[in-house]
């Protein structure tokens, strides 16, 4: 079940995060979890999925996970999300987190040239 989920988890992000693989190995139960979350999250509510995608994209840059803003790139793509609204959410993760942030987008931003 863990490699399952291991799978699911890499083909929606885009790469297998290692940690995810030893995990899925150690303790399934934990990946299902993490599965269910991001399921009962990532879906229409009082804010659209697009909207969640965006900030989640926000928030990884902040954390300065490179990989992770290309994967969350994917996602407010895949969701709606706009050059124009991707370009405004660089600028809210410049205003809060500077530089570094925004250099998370690196790579990302070919992505919107495509």
């Amino acid at each position: 079940m863990g490699k399952q989920i291991v799978e699911n988890i890499s083909k929606k992000i885009g790469f297998t995060p290692d940690i995810m693989k030893t995990i899925g190995e150690i303790d399934p139960s934990f990946l299902r979890m993490y599965q269910k979350c991001d399921e009962g999250v990532l879906h229409d509510g009082a804010l659209s999925v697009k909207t969640k995608t965006l900030m989640a994209l926000a928030a990884v840059a902040a954390q300065r996970c490179e990989p992770c803003v290309e994967s969350q790139m994917r996602n407010a793509i895949k969701n709606g999300a706009t050059k124009e609204e991707i370009i405004e959410t660089l600028e809210v993760v410049f205003m809060t987190s500077g530089a570094p942030g925004v250099a998370m987008f690196r790579n990302a931003l070919k992505q919107l040239k495509d």
